[in-house]
């Protein structure tokens, strides 16, 4: 008995030793910014595993449409002529088309091809906050319009009475502001309680992967984090002694891609940078804003200068550890007198050519990354070089959005580390410069579509603290003043 109790504890003895050891493995490879590709072979790997399962969800949706198809036919021989009406349910299922079955399959991410809208929008009355002279200048060149020009009449109004209705069925602003909707399972519970137990081969695959998401990654992933961290706040409180000079700028760059590499390794990350040649080296950095770890993918390929909003807890952690090594600008976002301090500390930094690129986030809040919203002009009316960034994630691996008003930073950092992965593609997009009759909201509206353009994002032009607060006045005046036009025929 003392024997197999011996035997017992020298073998879990050998296996954590040997699990430490090969965490400090990663933990250095992702210090030194190398890889031997194991990250890589894991999300092949989920990608075979979520194609298996998505083929065994249609084998057995197709076997529950054909019974039921049977079952309708037996039926409907013994009903009468009259009531063949009763058969019309079983009909619609047979037309449903699987994912996958089709030749035109939605891909997960793929926001401008939803193909589920049942609304066809009169594009001319579709209310949007920024209405301006454009559609007058329309009325103008073609005064004919029987759309844009007519005399009054009561039923005038319910043309933007159906839009207003269309609007609220297929809202398209706060949909943006929810968990991205796959077409086919990750095998999460948190995307889908159904189609874990549609089947036993599922179920199996299911339980095994849950065993492995929160038995073996999850606990090798919160190490990991928490080495990250604490070599983070050890490094900058060293390095923020040095005098400031080049050497210090040097060993700031080193030490902050050497820290981010190792948090990134405890999201099993994997990042795929494009356009290496248009990587930022000064100036400002503009990205679309997902969740704070949009940060640490950027950061593990380039060193940053960051502007944000001061927080607390663990986010206000890593914001101290990084403002005693570089400068950073954090602001409180109630604070309308620390805006202009803000502004007038960006064009500080801006004119320092020997200061890092400054990243910014113009959205100001985070979009579940299937589109881009309005930019903040602020950044654009500062001056220089920016350098658009675009970021898309693959959402099959783990959703990364972060709807802050619903879960805090650790609710977040748990659901990113029980998730499989975290997958994105990075593109570095040229520079651009504000023209010289530009405005700096017609320069911003062009940066983001540059940037929804390459990520494969819907460009809109809705304000994303939409999220927080309810519409404008102006932007209901705006649409008022409008109507009022048509029914002039001005």
């Amino acid at each position: 008995m003392l024997l197999l109790e011996l035997i017992s504890t020298v073998l879990s003895m050998i296996t954590m030793t040997t699990l430490v050891l090969f965490l400090c493995f990663v933990i250095f490879l992702a210090s030194m910014g190398k890889s031997i590709g194991v990250r890589r072979m894991y999300v092949d790997l989920l990608v075979k595993v979520f194609e298996y399962g998505r083929q065994n969800i249609e084998i057995v949706r197709k076997q529950q449409f054909a019974h039921l198809d049977i079952s309708d036919n037996n039926t409907s021989h013994t009903q009468k002529e009259g009531e063949s009406s009763l058969t019309n349910g079983p009909t619609v299922s047979k037309e449903i088309k699987l994912n996958g079955g089709t030749d035109k399959t939605l891909l997960n991410g793929d926001a401008t091809k939803t193909g589920n809208s049942v609304i066809s929008r009169v594009e001319s009355l579709i209310l949007v906050p920024d209405v301006n002279s454009t559609r007058s200048k329309n009325r103008e060149s073609d005064p004919e319009d029987e759309n844009d020009s007519f005399e009054f009449n009561l039923s005038n109004c319910l043309d933007y009475v159906k839009s207003g209705i269309e609007a609220i069925i297929e809202d398209e602003v706060t949909s943006r502001f929810e968990a991205e909707e796959l077409k086919n399972w990750n095998l999460l519970t948190r995307t889908n309680r159904h189609y874990e137990f549609i089947s036993w081969r599922l179920t199996i695959i299911w339980v095994i992967g849950f065993f492995i998401r929160y038995v073996i990654l999850m606990p090798s992933r919160v190490f990991i984090c928490f080495i990250g961290v604490i070599w983070l706040t050890i490094c900058t409180a060293l390095v923020g002694c040095l005098p400031d000079g080049p050497t210090k700028r040097w060993l700031v760059r080193i030490i902050l891609i050497q820290c981010f590499g190792v948090l990134s390794s405890a999201l099993s990350s994997v990042v795929n940078y494009h356009n290496i040649d248009n990587r930022p080296l000064n100036g400002i950095c503009v990205a679309n804003h997902t969740s704070p770890i949009d940060v640490l993918m950027l950061m593990c390929d380039n060193c940053y200068s960051l502007i944000g909003q001061r927080h607390g807890g663990f986010l206000g952690v890593l914001q101290r550890a990084l403002a005693r090594a570089s400068p950073h600008i954090w602001f409180e976002r109630a604070e309308a007198k620390d805006r202009m301090a803000v502004a007038k500390r960006l064009k500080e930094h801006v004119s320092d050519p020997n200061n890092p690129p400054i990243l910014i986030f113009p959205e100001g809040t985070c979009i579940n990354n299937t589109s881009v919203m309005q930019f903040k002009k602020g950044s654009f009316e500062v001056g220089g070089v920016i350098y658009p960034v675009a970021i898309k994630y693959d959402a099959r691996f783990g959703d990364a959005f972060w709807n802050s008003s619903r879960y805090s930073m650790m609710q977040y950092l748990y659901m990113m580390m029980t998730s499989w992965a975290i997958v994105c593609d990075v593109w570095y997009l040229p520079s651009m410069t504000r023209g010289e009759n530009e405005s700096a909201i017609n320069f911003a509206n062009r940066v983001k579509s540059v940037i929804a353009k390459q990520g494969g994002l819907v460009d809109l032009v809705w304000d994303g603290q939409l999220k927080r607060m309810k519409p404008k006045k102006e932007w209901k005046e705006k649409q008022q003043e409008e109507f009022s036009k048509r029914l002039k025929g001005e």
